[in-house]
């Protein structure tokens, strides 16, 4: 068979059984969030008047959800990678997306992050912690900094990156100063996608487009097994999709949103695409923004710019219902992923 359309195959093939894989794995993990009533707290209204008013009723709702998308991942990529090795497989081989060069860090920051988003999560259900449970904001910066820092080691020193591309432009050597943008890259991704993650099947209906985005321009790079890592993630978050849309059966939780968020951004790095990153993520980026603003405004004005922060709960203060703010939300995602990949394209193949 052709290389090229092999590699078609085995991306869609990936992305087929990481759906599949979840769908089955989901009636397990549910069972288990149930059975230890591992549910998320609702803030009280003296806290978050707008938050309580549109969602006490989700009190007890289980949160950790996103360990069913980065664990269904990880026996997917494990699995095939076995495969690979018995004799009498060869049809499988080439279905196995490990690889030095480009899964690796990607794949081990995911499982990193993930695990300590499962402690903030795991905490806050039982309440261990200041302000209600949790890990403190200072743990939690020091800790996927820590996952930052390690990544932007690997790229300058291991794989000697000091060079970003603009598209329109070319390539820009920004030296050391390429370790701190990739580490407020990953930090600030991470931190984005959780606050997108506020409404049921929000912040994975965003992350699908953005990971197709990038899956895609991975596939126009020639790297294969970093586009089939990202149709898992795409597969993965669509079964995750089928049981968190209105009403949500459960949340993503820190242990998702988190490990997908520094996700997506060593992505955006190792594909050299990460001035499309704020095009393809916009939603993440209004969403933080929102957040940046009103903080900055209580402090030094004295009042508050949106009813609510992130934007999205402001939007439901205004009289918006959940289910089309995150279904409105989901198209302009969908529209600037596709504006980002085009740019890309026009970029790479226009002159």
């Amino acid at each position: 068979m052709d290389p090229f359309l092999w590699s078609v195959v085995k991306i869609s093939t990936i992305t087929a059984l990481a759906f599949i894989g979840a769908g089955l794995l989901t009636p397990l993990v549910t069972h288990y969030l149930y059975k230890y009533k591992l549910g998320k707290s609702i803030r009280v209204a003296e806290q978050a008047p707008v938050y309580h008013q549109h969602h006490a009723h989700k009190a007890g709702t289980p949160t950790m959800g996103g360990v069913i998308i980065w664990l269904t991942v990880a026996l997917l990529a494990g699995l095939v990678f076995v495969l690979n090795k018995i004799p009498g497989l060869e049809a499988l081989a080439n279905l196995d997306f490990l690889s030095r060069s480009q899964t690796w860090l990607p794949l081990g920051a995911l499982l990193a992050a993930a695990v300590v988003g499962l402690v903030d999560d795991f905490f806050n259900v039982r309440k261990i912690g200041p302000v209600g449970g949790g890990l403190r904001l200072w743990h939690k910066l020091l800790l996927y900094a820590v996952i930052a820092a390690i990544g932007a080691w690997w790229f300058f020193f291991k794989l000697d990156w000091d060079v970003l591309s603009v598209p329109f432009y070319g390539d820009v050597n920004v030296g050391w100063w390429y370790i701190p943008i990739f580490f407020l890259v990953i930090v600030a991704t991470s931190f984005s996608v959780n606050e997108t993650d506020g409404l049921d099947g929000l912040a994975g209906g965003v992350l699908m487009t953005n990971f197709i985005a990038f899956g895609a321009i991975a596939y126009m790079q020639g790297k294969y097994d970093l586009a089939a890592l990202c149709g898992a993630i795409v597969g993965a978050l669509l079964a995750f999709l089928w049981f968190n849309v209105p009403p949500a059966r459960f949340f993503m939780g820190d242990t998702g949103a988190m490990a997908l968020g520094v996700t997506l951004g060593i992505i955006a790095m190792l594909t050299n695409t990460v001035v499309l990153l704020p095009i393809i993520g916009i939603i993440l980026v209004i969403e933080s923004l929102s957040v940046i603003i009103q903080v900055l405004s209580r402090r030094f004005r004295g009042k508050k710019v949106f009813h609510s922060a992130p934007w999205h709960h402001h939007l439901e203060a205004v009289g918006w219902p959940e289910a089309k703010i995150v279904m409105r939300l989901w198209i302009i995602s969908g529209v600037f992923s596709l504006v980002g990949f085009i740019i890309y394209l026009i970029s790479i193949y226009g002159s």
